[in-house]
């Protein structure tokens, strides 16, 4: 799995747990530049990495900038995607819609 659908797994689906996300993403170097500094934190932090820097990475990933409105908002999505019930599939479509959007 690329850093990408690790990311997704851990957060959408609770596929993995962050210990396990932040071991997988070790084991390979930061895709980007602009995404060393967050591996950096992650070889610090391991499992305590906070969330928040897993939904910024994410967006680094996807090419968007991951200011604090754009983490909040996908934060927002993320929580609607695990709560499950009638909005859990819009959440997700607009979780990938945010990542794919221009930044």
């Amino acid at each position: 799995m690329n850093a990408e659908a690790l990311i997704d797994a851990h957060l959408l689906d609770g596929k993995l747990s962050r210990g396990e996300l932040v071991a997988q993403m070790l084991a390979s170097e930061a895709p980007t530049d602009r995404a060393r500094p967050f591996y950096e934190g992650m070889r610090s932090l391991g499992a305590r990495t906070p969330e928040l820097s897993l939904i910024a990475l994410r967006l680094v990933l996807a090419g968007r900038r991951a200011d604090d409105a754009a983490v909040v908002r996908l934060r927002d999505l993320v929580e609607a995607a695990r709560a499950g019930g009638s909005q859990a599939e819009a959440a997700r479509l607009a979780y990938g819609a945010e990542l794919s959007a221009g930044g």
